[in-house]
């Protein structure tokens, strides 16, 4: 897969809804009901992060849930990357980039949502052929302001940017020309996943399906 080709699937799936849930999961019996959830409040798109033990197992759960695309974050090793596709991982992300991991992203066809914080952090993907980044963290490098003005001299790239993004400040990310989507937690707080309120979780899911 080329790296044009990987930011075009990941374009895509950045359209489909204005915010990904970024999931940290201990227990792979809350796979399913929370994919569910945020499914049915209108968050399709899913990323489960490599930092728990149960994570490539929650990704197989996520997997067969229907109108899910699943993916997988945190990717950091070849290894992170092999590993989420043979648990059924559609896409991955990155909190930075490196050549070995892009490499081994292209190798295994999975489209890559690599991680950027500077100007030439973002050029080198773009000179590599990736048009779709994560900014990231976006609230410490910055915020809203910050990418606007990133995007002003690379107005070709676009953003789903993540960390410290919260319904609170969303919308200034989400008013951006060079903002496909953004990443954000608190679509699945602890609390309500350790409780089991599947229906809560699909409430905030659908109060940020309308937000942008």
């Amino acid at each position: 897969m080329t790296p044009s080709d990987a930011s075009q699937q990941t374009e895509a799936l950045c359209r489909l809804a204005p915010v990904i849930p970024v999931l940290v999961v201990d227990d792979t019996a809350q796979a399913r009901p929370l994919a569910e959830a945020l499914v049915a409040g209108g968050l399709p798109v899913l990323e489960v992060t490599l930092r728990t033990p149960a994570a490539l197992d929650v990704i197989r759960e996520m997997a067969q849930v229907e109108g899910g695309k699943v993916g997988a974050g945190t990717l950091l090793t070849p290894k992170d990357v092999q590993d989420a596709v043979d648990a059924g991982a559609t896409f991955g992300v990155s909190p930075g980039a490196t050549d070995r991991l892009l490499d081994a992203a292209e190798e295994a066809g999975l489209p890559m949502l690599p991680g950027a914080a500077t100007s030439s952090e973002v050029m080198a993907l773009l000179e590599r052929g990736y048009t779709v980044q994560k900014f990231f963290p976006a609230e410490a490098n910055g915020g809203a302001p910050a990418l606007k003005a990133i995007g002003s001299p690379l107005p070709q790239v676009r953003f789903c940017p993540t960390g410290g993004v919260s319904l609170k400040n969303a919308n200034d990310y989400l008013s951006l020309s060079n903002t496909l989507c953004v990443g954000g937690s608190w679509v699945a707080p602890k609390d309500k996943v350790a409780s089991g309120d599947w229906d809560g979780i699909s409430a905030l899911a659908r109060e940020a399906s309308q937000l942008g």
